[in-house]
């Protein structure tokens, strides 16, 4: 199997300025943001980037790293082979300097950004949703950007308002750090912002969270994958010359209890397919819903493709991830016949910085939308209620549930009990 490595997220070509851009340097200092209406703390969270940060970026450069041990990054815009089983290519940095030509449109308030990540167990992991977090803050200093969890790590979604109160906000945008609206955005990450308001009510009745939308599906997230996947088709990642029209996409999507988020995941891998050449697409996951990974690898192979090209539709790296690498690995040790590249997480990359900023701004605007028409939580809601669900986040959103992962066991595993479930709301 080829493990394919980008050099892709985060530098190459370094420029030769040493300023930090963090607005447009053609904004003149009276078109600053407005201040948020709660009190703003001129304090801002230390969030250097003090661990390990992977993926450098394909596009244009973004940022160039240092550290004290004086460690050097690649600058090259292409992918790497590495043998499977190989360790990633990670860089301990002490400190981090963006020199970038990446433009952000400003913010139209200086309104503090709560950025939530579903979290991991996985240290680099959660690394890299602090990496992230911590790169989007140096971007822009005009507002606090505290990076917290939903659930398996720390710091808590509690713990990221209570860094707001304590700085003296009370006005709070958040972003789920989600692809697709699936029961966790829609609804666990509210209800810890219910139980965050409550805990804070009495001593700041203003307090008011202003809930964002998932990155869903972008332009720029087709942009990144189509870039990744031209690597592919190059003399060095595809030297006996494969072509599209012997290759199978396997995509490979989270998997959700939602049927609309599972659908949303379908829909984009034949986006990704459409106009692309290859011979068809698969559509896959590694978890909760079906088919399962094994299953996509078993479908892949009956079209008796030459090459089978395993694309991950996640954002950063995590347990899930080092399970899709070894099943591809132990898929191309059975069936060594049939190349197998392996494209790695989407990353800390540019373009994902810029649907941040969009989905940041659209918070600020209130021009949060969401296409809920075939949720199941606004289905059982308009059925026993007799409304819609709305998924703004100026009132109370708790739904009388807890969220407790508890054992890993997988209620899911056989298809018939998935059928099951799938539709009822907890």
């Amino acid at each position: 199997m080829t493990l394919i490595q980008t050099a892709d997220t985060l530098a190459a070509n370094q420029l030769a300025s040493n300023s930090l851009l963090l607005h447009d340097p053609d904004k003149s200092p009276d078109q600053s943001p407005a201040k948020s209406d709660s009190k703003r703390d001129q304090s801002l969270p230390d969030q250097r980037v003090s661990s390990d940060v992977r993926n450098l970026d394909d596009s244009k450069a973004l940022a160039h790293y240092h550290s004290d041990e004086t460690t050097s990054l690649s600058t090259h815009d292409h992918l790497a082979h590495r043998p499977s089983g190989y360790p990633s290519s990670h860089h301990k940095l002490d400190a981090i300097t963006l020199r970038s030509d990446l433009k952000l449109p400003p913010l139209p308030l200086a309104r503090p950004l709560l950025m939530v990540g579903h979290g991991t167990r996985n240290a680099k992991g959660r690394q890299d949703l602090v990496d992230f977090a911590t790169i989007y803050q140096q971007l822009d200093l005009s507002r606090p950007v505290i990076p917290c969890f939903l659930e398996l790590t720390s710091p808590s979604i509690q713990d990221g308002v209570d860094q707001c109160i304590e700085q003296g906000y009370t006005d709070i945008s958040v972003l789920p750090i989600l692809l697709f609206a699936a029961r966790h955005n829609k609804f666990d990450v509210t209800n810890e912002l219910d139980r965050a308001k409550a805990k804070h009510l009495a001593q700041h009745p203003q307090i008011a969270f202003h809930y964002g939308r998932h990155f869903g599906i972008t332009p720029a997230i087709f942009e990144l994958w189509k870039a990744r996947l031209a690597l592919l088709d190059t003399p060095e990642h595809n030297p006996q010359g494969i072509e599209r029209k012997d290759t199978v996409l396997l995509f490979i999507g989270r998997g959700s209890s939602d049927p609309d988020a599972n659908g949303d995941v379908y829909k984009l891998a034949r986006m990704m397919w459409e106009g692309s050449g290859y011979h068809t697409v698969e559509t896959c996951f590694i978890g909760i819903t079906h088919p399962r990974l094994e299953e996509g690898f078993r479908r892949a192979r009956l079209y008796q493709s030459k090459r089978i090209i395993v694309l991950p539709y996640f954002m950063f790296t995590g347990t899930l991830m080092e399970k899709i690498e070894a099943i591809a690995t132990e898929q191309q040790t059975l069936y060594p016949e049939i190349e197998v590249a392996t494209l790695p997480e989407m990353g800390i990359h540019p373009l994902l910085l810029k649907v941040l900023r969009d989905r940041e701004i659209e918070t600020q605007l209130g021009q949060v939308a969401m296409n809920c028409e075939m949720c199941k939580f606004r289905l059982v809601a308009a059925a026993e209620h007799g409304h819609g669900h709305a998924h703004g986040h100026d009132h109370g959103h708790s739904h009388g549930h807890g969220h407790d992962h508890g054992a890993d066991l997988d209620p899911y595993a056989e298809p018939e009990k998935y059928h099951n479930r799938i539709w009822q709301v907890p």
